[in-house]
């Protein structure tokens, strides 16, 4: 369950020379951006606020 771990990642990816090269990014994300990342990855593209329930509801179970 993503809503367990004690920390969250961002990993993107990015092209760089003209498609030649690949660059891939880690960021650690604040806890304040945590909830919208584990809707994001729960709903897809588009995030609902039926999604980010859905993520506050994990992140509150997992709290304990």
């Amino acid at each position: 369950m993503p809503a367990r771990a004690d920390q969250h990642y961002l990993i993107t990816k990015c092209t760089l020379d003209k498609g030649r090269r690949v660059a891939t990014r880690i960021a650690e994300l604040p806890a304040s951006r945590r909830r919208e990342e584990i809707a994001r990855m729960l709903a897809g593209a588009e995030i609902t606020a039926e999604a980010r329930a859905a993520a506050e509801r994990l992140i509150r179970a997992a709290a304990g």
